[in-house]
Protein backbone atom coordinates (compact mmCIF):
# COMPACT_ATOMS: atom_id res chain seq x y z
CA UNK A 1 0.00 0.00 0.00
CA UNK A 2 1.31 3.35 -0.92
CA UNK A 3 2.09 5.87 2.11
CA UNK A 4 0.76 9.32 1.53
CA UNK A 5 1.23 12.50 3.16
CA UNK A 6 -1.17 15.16 3.19
CA UNK A 7 0.86 18.03 3.00
CA UNK A 8 -2.04 20.41 3.94
CA UNK A 9 -1.99 18.69 7.29
CA UNK A 10 1.50 19.27 8.06
CA UNK A 11 1.45 22.70 9.05
CA UNK A 12 -2.19 22.14 11.62
CA UNK A 13 0.03 18.80 13.07
CA UNK A 14 2.93 21.00 13.47
CA UNK A 15 1.03 23.71 15.55
CA UNK A 16 -0.49 21.09 17.85
CA UNK A 17 3.34 19.83 18.64
CA UNK A 18 4.84 23.38 18.91
CA UNK A 19 1.89 24.72 20.62
CA UNK A 20 1.93 21.85 23.37
CA UNK A 21 5.87 21.88 23.38
CA UNK A 22 5.38 25.42 24.30
CA UNK A 23 2.63 25.27 26.64
CA UNK A 24 3.93 21.87 28.89
CA UNK A 25 7.22 23.92 30.04
CA UNK A 26 5.07 27.02 32.59
CA UNK A 27 1.33 25.43 32.50
CA UNK A 28 1.77 22.47 34.61
CA UNK A 29 4.36 24.44 36.96
CA UNK A 30 2.38 27.28 37.37
CA UNK A 31 0.86 26.11 40.83
CA UNK A 32 4.25 25.17 41.86
CA UNK A 33 5.22 28.30 41.01
CA UNK A 34 2.71 30.44 42.99
CA UNK A 35 3.54 28.07 45.96
CA UNK A 36 7.11 28.93 45.56
CA UNK A 37 6.04 32.93 45.52
CA UNK A 38 4.63 32.39 49.04
CA UNK A 39 1.17 31.24 48.14
CA UNK A 40 -1.35 28.57 50.27
CA UNK A 41 -2.83 25.81 48.40
CA UNK A 42 -6.18 27.53 49.74
CA UNK A 43 -5.17 30.91 47.80
CA UNK A 44 -3.70 28.55 44.65
CA UNK A 45 -7.07 26.66 44.67
CA UNK A 46 -8.91 30.07 44.31
CA UNK A 47 -6.77 30.80 41.22
CA UNK A 48 -7.73 28.06 39.64
CA UNK A 49 -11.54 28.24 40.54
CA UNK A 50 -11.26 31.46 38.43
CA UNK A 51 -8.92 30.51 35.49
CA UNK A 52 -11.48 27.68 33.83
CA UNK A 53 -14.78 30.27 34.22
CA UNK A 54 -12.77 33.18 32.30
CA UNK A 55 -11.70 30.52 29.49
CA UNK A 56 -15.34 29.03 29.40
CA UNK A 57 -16.58 32.74 29.12
CA UNK A 58 -13.33 34.07 26.37
CA UNK A 59 -14.12 31.29 23.91
CA UNK A 60 -18.31 32.53 23.24
CA UNK A 61 -16.91 36.25 23.22
CA UNK A 62 -13.97 35.23 20.72
CA UNK A 63 -16.09 32.43 18.89
CA UNK A 64 -18.47 35.33 17.85
CA UNK A 65 -16.00 37.53 17.24
CA UNK A 66 -14.12 34.54 14.72
CA UNK A 67 -17.76 34.07 13.20
CA UNK A 68 -19.28 38.04 13.16
CA UNK A 69 -15.95 39.22 11.19
CA UNK A 70 -14.48 35.98 9.92
CA UNK A 71 -11.60 36.50 11.30
CA UNK A 72 -10.64 32.89 12.59
CA UNK A 73 -6.99 32.74 11.67
CA UNK A 74 -6.24 36.02 13.02
CA UNK A 75 -7.48 35.77 16.10
CA UNK A 76 -5.89 32.20 16.22
CA UNK A 77 -2.79 33.73 15.72
CA UNK A 78 -3.14 36.83 17.59
CA UNK A 79 -4.05 34.01 20.81
CA UNK A 80 -0.70 32.59 20.22
CA UNK A 81 1.42 35.74 20.52
CA UNK A 82 -0.49 36.60 23.69
CA UNK A 83 -0.04 33.33 25.48
CA UNK A 84 3.73 33.81 24.75
CA UNK A 85 3.79 37.07 25.94
CA UNK A 86 1.47 36.22 29.21
CA UNK A 87 4.06 33.82 30.22
CA UNK A 88 6.71 35.67 29.70
CA UNK A 89 4.64 38.58 31.99
CA UNK A 90 3.96 35.88 34.77
CA UNK A 91 7.80 35.40 35.31
CA UNK A 92 8.71 39.24 35.55
CA UNK A 93 5.51 39.74 37.76
CA UNK A 94 6.66 41.59 41.17
CA UNK A 95 7.05 39.12 44.06
CA UNK A 96 5.99 39.45 47.68
CA UNK A 97 8.08 41.75 49.58
CA UNK A 98 9.20 40.22 52.96
CA UNK A 99 10.06 41.36 56.08
CA UNK A 100 12.91 39.56 57.65
CA UNK A 101 13.61 39.94 61.45
CA UNK A 102 16.35 38.50 63.21
CA UNK A 103 17.49 39.17 66.93
CA UNK A 104 21.11 40.92 66.91
CA UNK A 105 22.93 39.13 70.22
CA UNK A 106 25.95 36.75 71.42
CA UNK A 107 26.26 33.02 71.49
CA UNK A 108 29.49 31.32 72.38
CA UNK A 109 30.97 34.48 72.84
CA UNK A 110 30.64 35.17 69.18
CA UNK A 111 28.55 38.04 68.04
CA UNK A 112 25.76 37.36 65.64
CA UNK A 113 22.17 36.85 64.91
CA UNK A 114 19.30 34.08 64.92
CA UNK A 115 16.80 33.08 63.12
CA UNK A 116 14.01 30.84 64.30
CA UNK A 117 12.65 30.37 61.27
CA UNK A 118 11.72 26.01 60.17
CA UNK A 119 15.54 24.66 59.01
CA UNK A 120 15.63 23.52 55.52
CA UNK A 121 18.83 21.34 56.13
CA UNK A 122 19.70 20.50 52.55
CA UNK A 123 19.73 24.58 51.90
CA UNK A 124 22.02 24.78 55.08
CA UNK A 125 24.45 22.07 53.72
CA UNK A 126 24.89 23.82 50.64
CA UNK A 127 25.78 26.88 52.12
CA UNK A 128 28.21 25.59 54.73
CA UNK A 129 29.52 23.44 51.31
CA UNK A 130 30.38 27.15 49.77
CA UNK A 131 32.97 27.91 52.27
CA UNK A 132 32.27 31.89 51.39
CA UNK A 133 31.34 35.01 52.71
CA UNK A 134 28.23 36.98 52.43
CA UNK A 135 26.98 40.52 52.69
CA UNK A 136 24.09 41.39 54.63
CA UNK A 137 22.51 44.87 55.50
CA UNK A 138 21.01 45.20 58.98
CA UNK A 139 18.90 48.09 60.55
CA UNK A 140 18.55 47.38 64.18
CA UNK A 141 17.47 49.46 67.31
CA UNK A 142 20.02 50.34 69.72
CA UNK A 143 19.24 49.20 73.36
CA UNK A 144 22.91 50.26 75.18
CA UNK A 145 24.13 53.64 73.23
CA UNK A 146 27.41 54.04 75.66
CA UNK A 147 28.24 50.54 74.01
CA UNK A 148 28.14 52.12 70.88
CA UNK A 149 29.98 55.14 72.05
CA UNK A 150 32.53 53.78 73.86
CA UNK A 151 33.43 50.48 72.92
CA UNK A 152 32.40 50.69 69.02
CA UNK A 153 33.84 54.08 69.14
CA UNK A 154 30.46 55.32 66.94
CA UNK A 155 30.49 58.82 67.47
CA UNK A 156 26.92 59.69 66.11
CA UNK A 157 26.09 57.15 69.48
CA UNK A 158 27.98 59.84 71.89
CA UNK A 159 25.77 62.84 71.63
CA UNK A 160 22.58 64.25 73.63
CA UNK A 161 20.08 63.01 71.05
CA UNK A 162 21.51 59.78 69.47
CA UNK A 163 19.74 57.65 66.94
CA UNK A 164 17.79 55.02 67.93
CA UNK A 165 18.39 52.48 64.91
CA UNK A 166 21.96 51.93 63.46
CA UNK A 167 22.36 50.47 59.77
CA UNK A 168 25.31 48.53 58.70
CA UNK A 169 26.83 45.88 55.95
CA UNK A 170 27.58 42.68 58.24
CA UNK A 171 29.84 39.90 56.94
CA UNK A 172 28.76 36.62 57.39
CA UNK A 173 30.57 33.33 56.57
CA UNK A 174 28.58 31.09 55.44
CA UNK A 175 30.82 27.85 56.70
CA UNK A 176 29.83 29.03 60.33
CA UNK A 177 26.47 28.80 60.58
CA UNK A 178 25.47 27.22 63.36
CA UNK A 179 22.50 24.90 64.50
CA UNK A 180 21.01 24.76 67.54
CA UNK A 181 18.00 23.05 69.07
CA UNK A 182 15.79 25.32 67.71
CA UNK A 183 17.71 28.06 66.04
CA UNK A 184 20.55 28.68 63.71
CA UNK A 185 22.92 31.58 65.03
CA UNK A 186 24.95 33.56 61.79
CA UNK A 187 28.56 34.93 62.85
CA UNK A 188 29.45 38.15 61.75
CA UNK A 189 33.06 38.35 61.08
CA UNK A 190 33.23 42.48 60.46
CA UNK A 191 30.34 45.21 60.04
CA UNK A 192 30.59 48.57 57.80
CA UNK A 193 28.94 51.30 58.87
CA UNK A 194 27.62 53.95 56.51
CA UNK A 195 30.56 55.85 56.05
CA UNK A 196 32.53 52.90 55.17
CA UNK A 197 34.26 52.43 58.24
CA UNK A 198 35.05 48.71 58.86
CA UNK A 199 34.17 47.81 63.14
CA UNK A 200 35.25 43.72 64.10
CA UNK A 201 32.27 43.72 67.16
CA UNK A 202 33.02 41.47 69.95
CA UNK A 203 30.91 40.19 72.78
CA UNK A 204 33.09 41.00 75.87
CA UNK A 205 30.54 43.90 77.12
CA UNK A 206 27.57 41.91 75.69
CA UNK A 207 25.54 43.27 72.28
CA UNK A 208 24.32 46.81 72.29
CA UNK A 209 21.61 46.39 69.74
CA UNK A 210 18.34 44.04 69.78
CA UNK A 211 16.16 43.33 66.57
CA UNK A 212 16.89 44.08 63.35
CA UNK A 213 15.23 44.04 59.93
CA UNK A 214 18.10 42.26 57.37
CA UNK A 215 18.60 41.44 53.77
CA UNK A 216 21.02 39.56 52.48
CA UNK A 217 22.75 39.31 49.00
CA UNK A 218 22.70 35.52 48.64
CA UNK A 219 18.65 34.35 48.21
CA UNK A 220 19.26 31.23 50.40
CA UNK A 221 20.38 32.96 53.41
CA UNK A 222 17.60 34.61 53.13
CA UNK A 223 15.83 31.69 53.16
CA UNK A 224 17.10 30.49 56.01
CA UNK A 225 16.07 34.02 57.77
CA UNK A 226 12.44 33.87 57.32
CA UNK A 227 10.40 31.75 55.16
CA UNK A 228 8.33 32.98 51.60
CA UNK A 229 5.23 32.36 52.73
CA UNK A 230 2.09 35.06 53.08
CA UNK A 231 -1.43 34.68 55.05
CA UNK A 232 -4.39 34.43 53.12
CA UNK A 233 -6.05 37.00 53.88
CA UNK A 234 -2.78 38.79 53.28
CA UNK A 235 -2.41 37.55 49.96
CA UNK A 236 -5.61 38.39 48.48
CA UNK A 237 -5.18 42.13 49.64
CA UNK A 238 -1.47 42.24 48.30
CA UNK A 239 -0.93 43.98 44.32
CA UNK A 240 1.02 40.73 43.74
CA UNK A 241 -1.57 38.36 44.05
CA UNK A 242 -3.85 40.17 41.34
CA UNK A 243 -1.01 40.70 38.82
CA UNK A 244 -0.29 37.14 38.93
CA UNK A 245 -3.82 36.68 38.71
CA UNK A 246 -4.34 38.68 36.05
CA UNK A 247 -1.50 38.22 34.20
CA UNK A 248 -2.18 34.37 34.28
CA UNK A 249 -6.32 34.99 33.10
CA UNK A 250 -4.94 36.39 30.06
CA UNK A 251 -2.56 33.12 29.36
CA UNK A 252 -5.22 31.02 30.35
CA UNK A 253 -7.90 33.31 27.81
CA UNK A 254 -4.56 33.01 24.78
CA UNK A 255 -4.58 29.26 25.49
CA UNK A 256 -8.30 28.51 25.40
CA UNK A 257 -8.79 30.78 22.21
CA UNK A 258 -5.83 28.70 20.35
CA UNK A 259 -7.05 25.47 21.75
CA UNK A 260 -11.24 26.11 20.68
CA UNK A 261 -9.93 28.22 17.01
CA UNK A 262 -7.37 25.70 16.38
CA UNK A 263 -9.43 23.07 16.67
CA UNK A 264 -12.30 24.17 14.40
CA UNK A 265 -9.71 25.20 12.04
CA UNK A 266 -8.31 21.54 12.10
CA UNK A 267 -11.88 20.14 11.44
CA UNK A 268 -12.39 22.23 8.50
CA UNK A 269 -9.01 21.24 7.07
CA UNK A 270 -10.57 17.45 7.62
CA UNK A 271 -13.65 17.82 6.34
CA UNK A 272 -15.66 14.28 6.52
CA UNK A 273 -12.73 12.94 7.92
CA UNK A 274 -13.55 13.67 11.54
CA UNK A 275 -11.94 10.34 12.77
CA UNK A 276 -9.10 11.58 11.44
CA UNK A 277 -8.67 14.17 14.41
CA UNK A 278 -6.98 11.90 17.08
CA UNK A 279 -4.26 11.52 14.35
CA UNK A 280 -3.39 15.51 14.29
CA UNK A 281 -3.81 15.80 18.18
CA UNK A 282 -1.36 13.15 18.83
CA UNK A 283 1.70 15.50 17.94
CA UNK A 284 0.48 17.70 20.63
CA UNK A 285 0.95 14.95 23.49
CA UNK A 286 4.35 14.40 21.87
CA UNK A 287 5.22 17.63 22.09
CA UNK A 288 3.67 17.99 25.60
CA UNK A 289 5.35 15.07 27.02
CA UNK A 290 9.16 15.38 24.97
CA UNK A 291 9.69 18.98 26.17
CA UNK A 292 8.69 18.37 29.72
CA UNK A 293 11.28 16.07 30.11
CA UNK A 294 13.97 18.62 28.67
CA UNK A 295 12.90 21.60 30.45
CA UNK A 296 12.16 19.59 34.30
CA UNK A 297 16.06 18.59 33.97
CA UNK A 298 16.96 21.61 32.67
CA UNK A 299 15.27 23.28 35.79
CA UNK A 300 16.95 20.83 38.31
CA UNK A 301 20.28 21.84 36.70
CA UNK A 302 20.11 25.48 36.96
CA UNK A 303 18.66 24.98 40.12
CA UNK A 304 21.71 23.45 41.76
CA UNK A 305 23.05 24.75 45.24
CA UNK A 306 19.64 27.03 45.66
CA UNK A 307 16.56 27.08 47.98
CA UNK A 308 14.21 27.81 45.25
CA UNK A 309 14.26 26.25 41.87
CA UNK A 310 14.71 29.08 38.75
CA UNK A 311 12.44 28.53 36.35
CA UNK A 312 13.91 31.03 33.62
CA UNK A 313 14.58 28.27 31.48
CA UNK A 314 10.98 26.95 31.52
CA UNK A 315 9.35 30.57 31.03
CA UNK A 316 11.71 31.07 27.58
CA UNK A 317 11.40 28.22 26.48
CA UNK A 318 7.94 28.06 26.34
CA UNK A 319 7.72 31.84 24.54
CA UNK A 320 10.57 30.42 21.88
CA UNK A 321 8.07 27.42 20.74
CA UNK A 322 4.93 29.35 20.96
CA UNK A 323 6.57 32.05 18.47
CA UNK A 324 7.77 29.40 16.53
CA UNK A 325 3.96 28.32 16.53
CA UNK A 326 2.78 31.13 15.18
CA UNK A 327 5.87 31.24 12.15
CA UNK A 328 4.64 27.68 11.51
CA UNK A 329 0.74 28.27 11.77
CA UNK A 330 1.25 31.40 8.96
CA UNK A 331 1.29 28.27 6.48
CA UNK A 332 -2.12 26.51 7.10
CA UNK A 333 -3.84 27.30 4.38
CA UNK A 334 -7.32 27.71 5.77
CA UNK A 335 -10.41 29.28 4.53
CA UNK A 336 -13.57 30.31 6.54
CA UNK A 337 -15.80 29.02 4.64
CA UNK A 338 -18.71 28.70 7.17
CA UNK A 339 -19.76 29.54 10.83
CA UNK A 340 -17.88 27.84 13.02
CA UNK A 341 -20.09 25.44 15.52
CA UNK A 342 -16.67 24.18 17.29
CA UNK A 343 -16.35 27.37 19.56
CA UNK A 344 -16.86 25.87 22.80
CA UNK A 345 -14.21 22.78 21.89
CA UNK A 346 -11.64 22.84 24.42
CA UNK A 347 -10.50 19.82 26.51
CA UNK A 348 -7.05 18.87 24.95
CA UNK A 349 -5.31 21.92 26.97
CA UNK A 350 -7.49 21.49 30.05
CA UNK A 351 -7.88 17.98 31.13
CA UNK A 352 -3.97 17.56 29.69
CA UNK A 353 -2.30 19.82 32.78
CA UNK A 354 -3.26 17.20 35.21
CA UNK A 355 -5.34 18.27 38.44
CA UNK A 356 -3.31 21.49 39.93
CA UNK A 357 -1.80 19.70 43.17
CA UNK A 358 -0.24 16.30 41.97
CA UNK A 359 3.27 18.38 41.96
CA UNK A 360 2.49 20.03 45.51
CA UNK A 361 2.23 16.23 46.65
CA UNK A 362 5.57 15.04 44.60
CA UNK A 363 7.38 18.14 46.14
CA UNK A 364 6.36 17.55 49.75
CA UNK A 365 7.04 13.86 49.20
CA UNK A 366 10.43 14.62 47.62
CA UNK A 367 11.15 17.11 50.96
CA UNK A 368 10.67 14.21 53.09
CA UNK A 369 13.19 11.38 51.41
CA UNK A 370 16.00 14.26 51.33
CA UNK A 371 17.86 16.51 49.38
CA UNK A 372 19.01 14.21 46.67
CA UNK A 373 15.00 13.92 45.83
CA UNK A 374 14.56 17.80 46.33
CA UNK A 375 17.23 18.30 44.33
CA UNK A 376 16.19 16.76 41.34
CA UNK A 377 11.98 17.17 41.55
CA UNK A 378 11.91 19.02 38.68
CA UNK A 379 13.33 15.96 36.54
CA UNK A 380 10.84 13.72 38.15
CA UNK A 381 7.86 15.82 36.94
CA UNK A 382 9.10 16.22 33.48
CA UNK A 383 9.42 12.10 33.69
CA UNK A 384 5.56 12.14 35.05
CA UNK A 385 4.20 14.16 32.25
CA UNK A 386 6.72 12.06 29.30
CA UNK A 387 5.30 8.98 30.81
CA UNK A 388 1.65 10.59 30.94
CA UNK A 389 1.42 11.80 27.36
CA UNK A 390 4.13 9.23 24.87
CA UNK A 391 2.73 5.99 27.08
CA UNK A 392 -0.07 6.76 28.98
CA UNK A 393 -1.80 9.10 25.82
CA UNK A 394 -0.75 7.72 22.85
CA UNK A 395 -1.60 4.20 22.90
CA UNK A 396 -5.15 5.23 23.73
CA UNK A 397 -5.82 7.51 21.07
CA UNK A 398 -5.25 4.28 18.56
CA UNK A 399 -7.13 2.23 21.16
CA UNK A 400 -10.13 3.88 22.10
CA UNK A 401 -12.48 3.29 19.28
CA UNK A 402 -11.73 -0.49 19.67
CA UNK A 403 -12.32 -0.20 23.44
CA UNK A 404 -15.81 1.64 23.56
CA UNK A 405 -17.19 -0.49 20.40
CA UNK A 406 -16.28 -3.32 22.58
CA UNK A 407 -17.71 -2.04 25.88
CA UNK A 408 -20.14 0.50 24.82
CA UNK A 409 -19.67 4.16 26.07
CA UNK A 410 -21.11 3.46 29.47
CA UNK A 411 -18.95 1.24 30.57
CA UNK A 412 -16.01 2.87 29.11
CA UNK A 413 -16.97 5.65 31.54
CA UNK A 414 -17.68 3.29 34.37
CA UNK A 415 -13.55 2.13 33.90
CA UNK A 416 -12.49 5.67 33.14
CA UNK A 417 -14.02 6.70 36.77
CA UNK A 418 -12.85 2.96 38.21
CA UNK A 419 -9.28 4.16 36.78
CA UNK A 420 -9.36 7.60 38.51
CA UNK A 421 -10.24 5.94 41.98
CA UNK A 422 -7.35 3.58 42.22
CA UNK A 423 -4.90 5.84 40.57
CA UNK A 424 -5.60 8.62 43.56
CA UNK A 425 -5.11 5.93 46.32
CA UNK A 426 -1.87 5.27 44.58
CA UNK A 427 -1.08 8.90 45.26
CA UNK A 428 -1.83 8.79 48.94
CA UNK A 429 0.01 5.54 49.74
CA UNK A 430 2.74 5.93 48.11
CA UNK A 431 5.81 7.43 50.38
CA UNK A 432 8.22 7.78 47.80
CA UNK A 433 7.28 10.24 44.54
CA UNK A 434 9.72 8.47 41.83
CA UNK A 435 7.28 5.50 42.51
CA UNK A 436 5.18 7.68 40.73
CA UNK A 437 5.99 6.97 37.52
CA UNK A 438 4.47 3.89 36.69
CA UNK A 439 1.20 4.94 38.24
CA UNK A 440 1.20 7.24 35.47
CA UNK A 441 0.61 5.25 32.44
CA UNK A 442 -3.00 5.42 33.65
CA UNK A 443 -3.20 8.59 32.17
CA UNK A 444 -4.20 6.84 29.45
CA UNK A 445 -6.90 5.55 30.87
CA UNK A 446 -7.95 8.80 33.04
CA UNK A 447 -7.17 11.24 30.43
CA UNK A 448 -7.04 9.55 26.78
CA UNK A 449 -9.55 7.08 26.64
CA UNK A 450 -12.10 9.62 28.65
CA UNK A 451 -11.28 12.40 25.84
CA UNK A 452 -12.40 10.23 23.23
CA UNK A 453 -15.47 9.29 25.02
CA UNK A 454 -16.04 12.60 25.49
CA UNK A 455 -16.32 13.81 22.26
CA UNK A 456 -18.14 10.53 21.30
CA UNK A 457 -20.79 11.12 23.83
CA UNK A 458 -21.32 14.47 22.80
CA UNK A 459 -22.06 13.36 19.06
CA UNK A 460 -24.33 10.73 20.73
CA UNK A 461 -26.75 13.33 22.81
CA UNK A 462 -26.63 16.45 19.76
CA UNK A 463 -29.65 17.04 17.84
CA UNK A 464 -28.69 16.74 14.39
CA UNK A 465 -26.87 19.12 12.73
CA UNK A 466 -25.24 20.48 16.24
CA UNK A 467 -22.66 17.37 16.73
CA UNK A 468 -19.66 20.27 16.25
CA UNK A 469 -21.53 22.48 19.05
CA UNK A 470 -22.53 19.57 21.36
CA UNK A 471 -19.04 18.61 21.68
CA UNK A 472 -17.74 22.14 22.24
CA UNK A 473 -20.72 22.78 24.73
CA UNK A 474 -19.74 19.57 27.28
CA UNK A 475 -16.26 20.20 26.88
CA UNK A 476 -16.59 23.72 27.77
CA UNK A 477 -18.98 22.51 31.08
CA UNK A 478 -16.20 20.22 32.04
CA UNK A 479 -13.55 23.22 31.81
CA UNK A 480 -15.39 25.99 33.30
CA UNK A 481 -17.31 23.64 36.26
CA UNK A 482 -15.17 20.52 36.43
CA UNK A 483 -11.75 22.05 36.67
CA UNK A 484 -13.52 24.67 38.51
CA UNK A 485 -14.93 23.20 41.42
CA UNK A 486 -12.07 20.38 41.36
CA UNK A 487 -9.37 23.29 42.01
CA UNK A 488 -10.94 25.18 44.60
CA UNK A 489 -12.37 21.49 46.79
CA UNK A 490 -8.98 20.35 46.28
CA UNK A 491 -6.70 23.54 47.59
CA UNK A 492 -9.19 23.91 50.55
CA UNK A 493 -8.27 20.12 51.64
CA UNK A 494 -5.00 20.22 50.55
CA UNK A 495 -4.16 22.63 53.33
CA UNK A 496 -6.78 21.10 56.28
CA UNK A 497 -5.76 17.51 55.78
CA UNK A 498 -2.79 17.43 53.81
CA UNK A 499 -1.95 16.12 50.44
CA UNK A 500 -2.15 11.90 50.50
CA UNK A 501 -5.25 11.98 52.74
CA UNK A 502 -7.18 14.87 50.09
CA UNK A 503 -5.62 12.29 47.42
CA UNK A 504 -7.42 9.67 49.43
CA UNK A 505 -10.67 11.06 49.55
CA UNK A 506 -11.23 11.97 45.93
CA UNK A 507 -10.03 8.92 45.20
CA UNK A 508 -12.74 6.72 47.28
CA UNK A 509 -15.34 9.35 45.92
CA UNK A 510 -14.47 8.45 42.36
CA UNK A 511 -15.16 4.85 43.27
CA UNK A 512 -18.13 5.16 44.84
CA UNK A 513 -19.58 6.73 42.34
CA UNK A 514 -18.65 4.40 40.16
CA UNK A 515 -20.41 1.64 41.45
CA UNK A 516 -23.76 4.02 41.38
CA UNK A 517 -22.83 4.24 37.75
CA UNK A 518 -23.01 0.87 37.07
CA UNK A 519 -26.09 0.27 39.48
CA UNK A 520 -27.73 2.95 37.77
CA UNK A 521 -27.47 1.10 34.45
CA UNK A 522 -28.35 -2.33 35.24
CA UNK A 523 -31.33 -0.64 36.98
CA UNK A 524 -32.55 0.95 33.92
CA UNK A 525 -31.31 -2.41 31.20
CA UNK A 526 -33.61 -4.31 33.51
CA UNK A 527 -36.49 -2.07 33.34
CA UNK A 528 -39.70 -3.34 31.77
CA UNK A 529 -40.07 -3.22 27.75
CA UNK A 530 -42.86 -0.68 28.22
CA UNK A 531 -40.34 1.26 30.31
CA UNK A 532 -37.25 0.81 28.62
CA UNK A 533 -36.12 3.33 25.66
CA UNK A 534 -36.06 1.43 22.82
CA UNK A 535 -36.18 4.51 20.68
CA UNK A 536 -32.82 6.06 19.20
CA UNK A 537 -33.86 9.16 20.70
CA UNK A 538 -34.42 7.54 24.42
CA UNK A 539 -31.19 5.78 23.71
CA UNK A 540 -29.74 9.25 23.75
CA UNK A 541 -31.40 10.41 26.71
CA UNK A 542 -30.40 7.29 28.24
CA UNK A 543 -26.84 7.97 27.38
CA UNK A 544 -27.14 11.57 28.54
CA UNK A 545 -27.91 10.24 31.81
CA UNK A 546 -24.56 8.91 32.27
CA UNK A 547 -22.51 11.67 30.88
CA UNK A 548 -24.34 14.06 33.51
CA UNK A 549 -23.49 11.52 36.27
CA UNK A 550 -19.94 11.13 35.01
CA UNK A 551 -19.85 14.71 34.68
CA UNK A 552 -20.64 15.39 37.92
CA UNK A 553 -17.96 12.97 39.52
CA UNK A 554 -15.19 14.87 37.52
CA UNK A 555 -16.20 18.12 38.12
CA UNK A 556 -15.02 16.67 41.85
CA UNK A 557 -11.79 15.03 40.15
CA UNK A 558 -10.34 17.89 38.45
Amino acid sequence: MKCTINKKLVPMKAHYFLFNAGSGPVTPYLSIYARQLGFSSIVVGFMYTILPIFGMVAKPIFGTIADKFRCQKRLFLAAQILTAVAFLVIFYSPKIHTTRIVNFSCYNDTIGFFSNSSINKCTLDNLRRQNTSNMCKMTCGVIDQSLLCNKWNISDHCGHDPPTTLSFTALTPTYKIQLTNTFLFFEIANITLNNERILTPSCSNGSPLSTCHINCDDYNINSLITETSIDDSDAYRSYQFWCLLTFMIIAWIGQATVVSIGDAICFQLLGDEHNSYGYQRLWGSLGWGLIAVVTGALIDVLSKGRAQKNYTSAFYTAAAFLITDFLVSLQIKHTQNSVSTNLFRDVGMCTGLMWQFEFWLIEDLAKIQGCSATAHVKTLEGLVQAIQTIIGETPFFFLSGIIMKKITHVHTMSLVLFAIGIRFILYSVIPNPWYFLPVEVSQGLTFGLFFACMTSYASIIAPVGLEATMQGLVGAVFEGVGVSAGSSLGGYFYKKVGGPLTFRYFGFAALIICVIHILVQRLLQELPNNYSCSTDRNKKEEERESTYLFYQQQNGQR
